[in-house]
């Protein structure tokens, strides 16, 4: 494979790597790279796991692309463990295809991935993600997973990774009204050891959500099934009833406390640890210092909110300016 310092004009992220398939599909260094494994890990694996950030940050960088573009691709983060990758979170990655070749933001890539890394340090990079190809070959409007150009990501994306990536497709057609998700693993295809070709083989792949996730996710549903017709006084209301549940659990905890010191009733164990674990995961902290933290708290809230409100207003604008400019 060839590899070249150009400048996309496509993108003004600079230096570009510039991929050709005119060369060999698997150059010698992106076959070592995918022979790596971590000490006490399979080198094959079996299962990956994608939380819910990742399908909408793909939607959202789907949606966002420059007119005419084909696809859109980007890096995946997340952990491995064994035989099982679990991708945690995604950033998108300037890239054009012309023909048989591929230019990728290389700087681009590294450095979000090191401002991503400043965030979250466990995480690392597991491969790419890439939205379905539309065949414009195929009668009934369907989208290709693996394109030719897949193979020349790959390899660039087995350079970066510390095992063998996996490349996430995520189908946005919509052909069966449903967002369609796959994973593949690729697999060199050697003569003499010469690699050829890359072999594209499906891996099992599942969606899984952490607990923040699904709140929000279902907060999305319900907002959706109400017709966005959710108001401050439904969520001041949710938040009484939250609390007054808290409050009646933080009674009941006091009462049985009470009646273990007094002899009423007989101390269990287990509740005993549950309560203790409960409390000590609370900071103990000051009045005045949780006042002082609470306020800017607030304010920091208040400046997001502040600031988001200016970002909508402005893309906003720039919608509007956009269609202006286009007719």
């Amino acid at each position: 494979m060839a590899a070249a310092l150009a400048q996309p004009t496509t993108y003004g992220c600079s230096p570009a790597l510039l991929l050709s398939s005119k060369a060999a599909p698997s150059s010698a260094a992106a076959v070592a790279a995918r022979s790596k494994n971590a000490p006490g890990e399979s080198s094959v694996v079996t299962d990956v796991v994608v939380h819910p950030i990742v399908l909408l940050s793909v939607l959202d960088h789907h949606t966002r692309r420059q007119e005419g573009a084909g696809r859109v691709i980007g890096t995946l983060l997340g952990k491995r463990d064994g035989d099982r990758v679990e991708i945690t979170n995604a950033f998108a990655v300037p890239h054009a295809e012309r023909g048989d070749e591929v230019a990728i933001g290389k700087d681009f890539n590294r450095q979000m991935l090191a401002l991503h890394l400043r965030a979250n340090p466990r995480e690392t990079v597991m491969g790419w993600y890439a939205t379905a190809l539309p065949d414009e070959n195929d009668p009934n409007g369907e989208s290709k997973c693996i394109a030719d150009t897949s193979s020349l990501i790959h390899d660039f994306y087995a350079g970066e990774c510390d095992d063998d990536p996996i490349h996430l497709v995520v189908d946005t057609s919509l052909q069966t009204d449903a967002i369609a998700l796959r994973a593949y693993k690729s697999t060199p295809v050697c003569i003499k050891n010469e690699p050829l070709a890359n072999m594209f083989n499906e891996i099992r792949l599942s969606v899984k959500s952490s607990e923040s996730e699904r709140i929000c996710i279902d907060r999305m549903i319900g907002s959706n099934s109400a017709g966005g017709a959710s108001t401050n006084e439904d969520e001041t209301a949710a938040l009484q009833v939250s609390m007054e549940r808290l409050l009646e659990m933080l009674e009941t905890c006091s009462e049985y406390v009470d009646k273990v010191v007094d002899g009423t009733i007989s101390a269990d164990d287990e509740v005993g640890r549950n309560i203790s674990e409960v409390l000590n995961s609370v900071p103990r902290i000051r009045p005045e210092v949780f006042d002082k933290m609470f306020n800017d708290s607030l304010q920091d809230l208040l400046m997001v909110t502040y600031l988001s409100n200016i970002t909508k207003t402005q893309l906003t604008i720039a919608e509007k300016l956009n269609e202006t400019l286009g007719k």
